[in-house]
């Protein structure tokens, strides 16, 4: 896609603005609140390890399913509006598990929460492209790094609130932040600002796109990347603490801060990979740099765990800056918004669901083996997978070029 003009960042698009970042402020916060208070939600609710394993695959495969079927309503409704619904749903997912009293009522909270999450994940990407397509590097890495503190806030606070005000107050407060999300969105249906027609952004695409989308190389490779990313990062978050433990001997609380070490490295990477993806005449440099993170980190936790293990935890950490690249990608391998549509559809409904399977494919070979080296292992093939992608995204070719063959 050719450069659009730079515009100065607020020029006739500030509710935009301010909406993109708060929508993305309430991507993970109903993910990151529940598990550090599930003792406290015991005392209600009964729970079984069955039922805490459910709860922790919702996540991705609401992402999953929402991330494929939104591109479908996306034809009969602006994207604003179906922002303004994903909000909504948060919303009411949220209020609904603050109210649960009954082991039902939270899984139908958690789930609606949950799908108003995957459909905002997909409409990031191409309100980016509609309203900043001169700024998509700045915008995505922004919104890149904001996902990534509202992974890390929710768990800080969510412990001190629940003994001051009690578990329904620590989950239900978030839904304060999803209406205040809604504002600007409803400023903007209300103004109804056109984009500028100097963004050089094409608004019209062919309706078989979200058809052909399946058999692209673009997206199956940005697929590939994202599932890989995905993937090894629920794997990590579901074990990465027993790991540490069982092999470098360290105490459940060292654990625990290596594992919020894990996840602060994704906050640096997700402000700088989009700004390198539009300066680099080659990405794949960025995947195979994501892919040397995983593997450099896995083999110290095999061969050295007890020596360097913050060096392995955070280069393991690294890894997923692979995340914010297929969101960018997703701009940048697309002509036009219903093309950006498909593809953030496509990418995360294939990421989502092959990230589902990363912790209970891990649980399984630990089990089988009895140790964590096997499993490592099967997370470095995974990350090989990413690399052979790269090869395909590296190429500048456009989701829609696919299309004419």
């Amino acid at each position: 896609m050719p450069p659009s003009p730079s515009l100065p960042l607020w020029k006739g698009r500030t509710l935009a603005l301010a909406g993109i970042l708060l929508v993305a402020a309430n991507l993970r916060t109903a993910v990151a609140a529940l598990s550090p208070i599930i003792d406290h939600v015991r005392a209600d609710i009964p729970l079984s390890a069955l039922v805490l394993g459910v709860l922790g695959m919702l996540p991705p495969v609401c992402f999953a399913v929402f991330g494929i079927i939104t591109p479908l309503f996306t034809r009969r409704m602006s994207l604003e509006l179906m922002v303004l619904l994903s909000l909504g749903a948060i919303v009411v997912g949220t209020v609904l598990r603050a109210a649960s009293d009954s082991l039902a009522l939270l899984l139908i909270g958690s789930a609606l929460a949950f799908a108003g999450m995957g459909v905002g994940n997909v409409l990031l990407p191409p309100l980016v492209k509609r309203y900043f397509g001169d700024r998509i590097g700045l915008l995505t890495g922004t919104y890149a790094t904001i996902l990534a503190v509202s992974t890390l806030l929710p768990p800080l606070v969510a412990v001190p609130v629940a003994d001051g005000a009690g578990w329904r107050v620590s989950i239900g407060m978030w839904a304060a932040l999803a209406i205040v999300a809604t504002l600007p969105w409803i400023g903007v249906l209300a103004t109804r600002r056109p984009v500028a027609a100097d963004s050089g952004v094409v608004e019209e695409a062919e309706p078989r796109v979200l058809s052909l989308v399946w058999r692209s190389p673009v997206a199956w490779s940005t697929a590939v990347v994202f599932a890989v990313s995905s993937l090894n990062a629920y794997a990590m978050f579901a074990w990465l603490p027993e790991i540490l433990q069982d092999r470098a001997g360290v105490s459940p609380a060292a654990a625990g801060a290596l594992l919020s070490l894990y996840a602060a490295a994704g906050i640096p990477t997700g402000i700088l990979v989009p700004m390198l993806a539009l300066r680099l005449r080659n990405v794949g440099i960025l995947v195979y740099t994501g892919v040397g993170f995983f593997i450099l980190g896995y083999l110290g936790l095999i061969f050295w765990p007890s020596t360097g293990t913050i060096v392995w935890a955070l280069s393991a950490g690294l890894g997923p800056m692979l995340f914010p690249l297929c969101l960018v990608l997703i701009n940048l391998r697309t002509r036009t918004h219903a093309g950006s549509v498909a593809l953030s559809g496509f990418a995360q409904g294939v990421g989502y669901t092959l990230g589902a399977l990363g912790p209970l494919a891990v649980a399984v070979l630990h089990q089988l083996t009895g140790g964590w080296t096997v499993p490592l292992i099967v997370l470095i093939g995974t990350a090989l997978a990413a690399a052979l992608a790269g090869s395909v995204i590296a190429r500048p070719h456009l989701l829609e070029d696919d299309f004419r063959r």
